[in-house]
This record gives C-alpha cells, sequence and structure tokens, in this order.
C-alpha cells in the first residue's frame, strides 16, 4: 500500500514536469489544432487582401459611423447644479439643425408617439396613460404651456437627452438619436400653432 502511494505520487511529479517546458512561447500540444480557435488565421491591418471589392484589409467605417473621440452633445452634467447650468447653456448654444418641414414634423411626431405619449399625452398636457392610471406619482410636464414653449430648443433638446432638473424625467439620450429629438422639438412647437 505504501508502495501504491509513492509510486502514484513520482507518477503525479513527473507528469506536472513533464508539462513545463523550456521555451515559454510554445504552450505544448495542441489537440485540436486549428479548430479550437487558439491560433486564429487574420490580416494584418495595412496588408493587401484579395477577398475585399477594394483589396485592403483595413476597412473605411461604415457610412453613418459616429466619430467616438468626437461629442455631439458638449454637456455631461455629474449633479442638480451642473444640470441647471448646462440646460441653460444648452439653450443658448445649441441651435436647432433640423428644419421645419413636413416630413420631420411627422417624424417628429412618430418618435413623439413612441417615447413621449405615455407620459404627456396626445395633446402633449401631461395627461398620458401613465398618469391617468395613476403609474406615475406627479402629473408630467404640460408641454404645450408657456414656460415650455418659451424655453429655447437647445433647452427642450438638453431635457430629452439628460432628463429634467426635478428628475422626474429621465434621460432619452441613449433611447432616441439626436436628430429625432430635434424632430421631436420641432414638433412640440407645432402645438403653440396649432
Amino acid at each position: 500500500m505504501k508502495n501504491r502511494s509513492l509510486l502514484f505520487i513520482l507518477l503525479l511529479a513527473v507528469t506536472g514536469l513533464s508539462s513545463c517546458v523550456q521555451n515559454k512561447n510554445n504552450p505544448g500540444y495542441a489537440y485540436m489544432g486549428e479548430h479550437d480557435m487558439y491560433y486564429t488565421k487574420f490580416d494584418k491591418a495595412y496588408t493587401p487582401n484579395k477577398i475585399l471589392p477594394n483589396g485592403q484589409t483595413n476597412q473605411p467605417p461604415a457610412i453613418g459611423s459616429v466619430d467616438r473621440s468626437s461629442s455631439f452633445f458638449p454637456f455631461h452634467p455629474k449633479n442638480i447644479g451642473e444640470k441647471v447650468v448646462d440646460q441653460t447653456k444648452a439653450g443658448v448654444e445649441l441651435k436647432n439643425p433640423v428644419p421645419v418641414t413636413a416630413t420631420t414634423l411627422a417624424e417628429g411626431k412618430r418618435q413623439y408617439e413612441i417615447f413621449c405619449l405615455d407620459c404627456h399625452g396626445t395633446d402633449a398636457k401631461g395627461d398620458g396613460h401613465l398618469y391617468t392610471a395613476k403609474l406615475f406619482p406627479a402629473k408630467p410636464r404640460d408641454l404645450t404651456g408657456s414656460y415650455v414653449q418659451n424655453m429655447p430648443d437647445g433647452s427642450i433638446f438638453f431635457i430629452i437627452t439628460e432628463g429634467s432638473i426635478s428628475g422626474l424625467m429621465g434621460p432619452h439620450g441613449t433611447q432616441i438619436s439626436a436628430e429625432n429629438r430635434w424632430k421631436i422639438v420641432n414638433y412640440l412647437r407645432s402645438f403653440v400653432k396649432k
């Protein structure tokens, strides 16, 4: 029995030591070969490539890609005080790049119905389903009233992006594209003209 235990320990030690290799770049045996994806075949970035249409391995960004280093929205408030300052600044600095046309108003209405209707209601009076069904603690802002209608476009865009100062309306900047947020602003402006 004692010899068996000693033999087992010796066998275990030999197996462990045999897995140690001098060349640290060689991991030993590859049992699955190329199929385990440990050794991937890839082309270096600036080498020619016969498979791709333009013959380059490194491809240009897809059309419509946003440069990660650029920020089209320069405001990122960390607290309520910064939010108040940034909302005011946004009202001065941000100008609506989307022209008011029948097409952009229709798209603004569509986006409003997707993202704003449940809280603010069909006529933007703050009487949406979530409030009338008593699922919302406070009445949402009436977007047709003078308070909102006298705000600069940039401030409304800021509120849609970062949420309201009170915190009752959450940020929608990650859910709605910048262009569609501006279209919603245009649509909200159309309520005064009705």
